[in-house]
């Protein structure tokens, strides 16, 4: 399998194409850079059961290229993430219900005490809401599971955001937020989505199109789904994961044909969150004029191509790490791959772009 990963990706012409215009939102490395000015980015999710997914989210970020990269968890995910890695920030700010919580309290969030900040959602959101001005972008859902609190303090978090323009990539548990209720993001160009199978057709039914997906497929073939999906979220960009990878908005659809690994353990979705919210950070960056770059891209295909290079990133991982693990191929393994699936697909970026 070694032969594979040394040897460079494989891809169609179009491809080439599209990631020579993502490499445009590349920063250059240039000397009169500070800390914080290339991506300042924080993954909202991790909990007592799940710590493993926000930190590949968060590291696939660092590893990348971001500035900052935060996890926002609850105590006892923070203690153990914390282990990890000493490179990411970890702040422990969410909380979930207590064990002794009653059932109906556990349906009705609302319900309990407004004197516990530990347990009423609003004032677990105002410790979080501050810190959104000193973010460029927010990743939810990367191991934040279904507990209550957890997530409807998550919905008061992507409220607030949304009011702020933050860009935000919504997975995993946080897409029962928007099947609940779609119009946490409906109509907000600044939300992706990055829903797995069972996801996308939970949301498929919660937004009333399965008929219209069905039908439209039969007509348009194999990107109907996910441009009927961003078409029914107002212009979400929806990313639909498989063999390829389809992205839309409902308007302009993009497909990334590179070739991943055969290996479907848990976790490679965590390394695509983060690997976009970089490239979102990035796209502040070109957006604020940090290099000089000639503006030679339209803001209105920023978004699309940060989530087309994220999608890249994270099938060339694949690859690689498919290609030196085999079947015993783990999330971590794509960790250790960023950076040279990075220089596969972009090279080195100097300031000559």
């Amino acid at each position: 399998m070694s032969s594979e990963s040394s040897s460079g990706p494989e891809m169609s012409a179009t491809t080439k194409q599209m990631l020579a215009r993502v490499r445009q939102l590349v920063p250059p490395m240039l000397e009169k850079f500070h800390k914080g000015q290339l991506g300042r980015v924080a993954v909202i999710g991790g909990s007592e059961d799940y710590t493993g997914a926000p930190y590949f989210s968060a590291m696939a970020s660092a590893r990348l290229g971001s500035d900052l990269s935060h996890v926002i968890c609850t105590p006892n995910a923070a203690q153990v993430i914390k282990t990890y890695s000493p490179n990411l920030m970890v702040h422990p700010l969410m909380r979930s219900s207590p064990p002794t919580l009653s059932p109906s309290h556990a349906s009705n969030p609302s319900s309990l005490t407004k004197s516990s900040p530990d347990t009423d959602p609003a004032q677990v959101a105002e410790q979080i809401i501050p810190m959104l001005d000193r973010l460029h972008v927010l990743v939810i859902g990367p191991g934040l599971g279904r507990d209550p609190i957890m997530q409807e303090t998550c919905a008061k978090v992507i409220a607030a955001a949304r009011e702020k323009d933050i860009p935000m990539v919504l997975d995993a548990d946080a897409l029962l937020l928007v099947a609940k209720d779609p119009s946490l993001i409906k109509g907000y160009n600044n939300a992706v989505v990055t829903p797995n199978v069972v996801e996308f057709a939970r949301l498929t039914k919660a937004l009333g199109v399965d008929e219209l997906v069905e039908k439209a497929e039969k007509q348009a073939g194999e990107t109907a789904k996910v441009e009927a999906l961003a078409e029914a979220l107002g212009g979400v960009m929806v990313v639909q994961k498989g063999a390829k990878d389809y992205l839309s908005d409902g308007k302009v659809t993009l497909t990334v044909d590179l070739k991943g690994g055969l290996k479907r353990s848990g976790g490679q979705g965590d390394t695509l969150t983060g690997s976009i919210a970089t490239f979102l950070g990035w796209r502040r960056a070109y957006l604020d004029g940090l290099w000089d770059h000639g503006n030679k891209l339209d803001e209105g295909e920023l978004l699309a191509l940060a989530v087309f290079g994220g999608a890249s990133i994270t099938r060339e991982c694949s690859r690689l790490a498919f290609a030196k693990k085999g079947r015993s191929l783990q999330a971590s393994d794509l960790t250790d791959e960023v950076h040279a699936a990075f220089m596969n697909l972009f090279g080195e970026v100097d300031a000559k772009l």
